[in-house]
């Protein structure tokens, strides 16, 4: 098909979301290289994502665009490339997060330099939604969330908890310092171990190099923020069982994670290639099967809005530190960076990425549990 036949089909296609090839609203699409149409017709989100990392197309406001484009459904007409496809295939087959696999998944993304993190985060190095009601700025947004987590829980002193995918510590030591409890955090990210040791120095918190499935003590809470998106499609039951084993009869279970309102088996291929390798976003019912007799439901929290307002927060932090940061990383990463996390403020923006606390327990809570808002 020639190149002009190539634009009017993708131009036809963008247009059914308000977006006009180098049109003139901060959402248009600006396209420096005339084999982009093919690309993307071709590969779909890949290539789409590609394009722009190689500098074939710009956008004044990438978050719009790929909000307008969910909200016109453009994604599901998308195509794959082969490679998204046996990406697919594979994934069904084989479990890529075995714990040598997630060890290696996770320096990947969160052993890039912690530099990176400490820039573009708040202060205690959350890597997760925050909890913007009555907050105006990520730090606030992020201690409201993780207090959130502990009135949830319904923290006393002294208890013990165990967080599954602890990062930088960031709700250990807010919850150690805040409500007197000893937590065990454990990551497979060695520079999250380094730091988050020394942000927690001095309180009962012991950050390990540990993956989820090694732990065999019991605990009266656990919590797990932002890991269940990095379990696996083959995981979902073991990650259930092992939080059950770890937590006592009258223990809770606080899981935090992005969710998706349709079961994938597969994460979308540019996201898998340059940023969460071999994630997977967890449906409702997927948690529902991998916890069947093993939990009792007693809360959802669905907040996904709030991951936009956290999403841009982050974005403005890293735009703004960019110069401190542009010799280590150089331009290709800043716009794979941009783009990852423009996209994804984009996506929650139009519902089409949610964002559960869900609230378990192993017995169910005699007289019922009282939701916390």
């Amino acid at each position: 098909m020639p190149k002009k036949g190539l634009q009017h089909d993708l131009g036809a296609l963008l247009a059914r979301a308000d977006v006009t090839i180098n049109g003139h609203k901060p959402w248009d699409l600006q396209v420096h290289n005339q084999q982009f149409y093919a690309r993307v017709l071709t590969q779909g989100t890949l290539g789409l994502g590609e394009s722009y990392m190689e500098g074939w197309w710009d956008c004044d406001s990438i978050d719009e665009f790929v909000f307008r484009a969910l909200r016109a459904d453009l994604y599901k007409q998308a195509r794959l490339g082969w490679q998204s496809w046996a990406e697919m295939l594979l994934s069904r087959i084989f479990n890529r997060q075995t714990q040598k696999q997630a060890a290696h998944n996770a320096r990947q993304h969160y052993d890039i330099g912690n530099q990176l993190y400490q820039l573009m985060l708040d202060k205690r190095l959350a890597y997760s939604c925050g909890y913007w009601k009555n907050a105006d700025d990520l730090d606030t947004a992020q201690e409201n969330k993780l207090d959130l987590i502990c009135r949830k829980l319904n923290l006393q002193p002294g208890q013990q908890v165990l967080d599954i995918g602890c990062g930088w510590g960031s709700f250990a030591r807010f919850a150690a310092e805040q409500y007197g409890v000893t937590v065990v955090g454990i990551t497979v990210a060695r520079e999250q171990v380094e730091l988050g040791r020394e942000m927690c120095k001095g309180l009962p918190v012991e950050i390990r190099l540990q993956d989820y499935r090694d732990v065999n003590e019991t605990f009266d809470h656990v919590v797990s923020v932002g890991m269940a998106e990095h379990v696996g499609l083959h995981n979902f039951r073991t990650y259930m069982q092992t939080a059950a084993r770890c937590l006592k009869s009258n223990g809770l279970f606080l899981l935090h994670t992005i969710g998706l309102g349709f079961s994938k088996t597969a994460p979308d291929p540019f996201i898998n290639k340059y940023i969460f390798p071999n994630c997977l976003i967890p449906s409702l019912k997927q948690l529902s099967t991998a916890m069947e007799n093993i939990f009792v439901v007693e809360d959802v929290h669905n907040f996904g809005p709030y991951y936009d307002l956290t999403l841009m927060a982050w974005f403005r932090n890293f735009n703004q530190n960019w110069p401190l940061l542009q010799n280590q990383y150089g331009d290709r990463f800043y716009r794979m960076w941009k783009y990852y996390l423009l996209s994804s403020a984009g996506s929650f923006r139009a519902r089409n990425n949610q964002l559960w606390q869900l609230v378990l327990s192993k017995n169910g809570v005699l007289g019922g549990y009282e939701a916390v808002r």
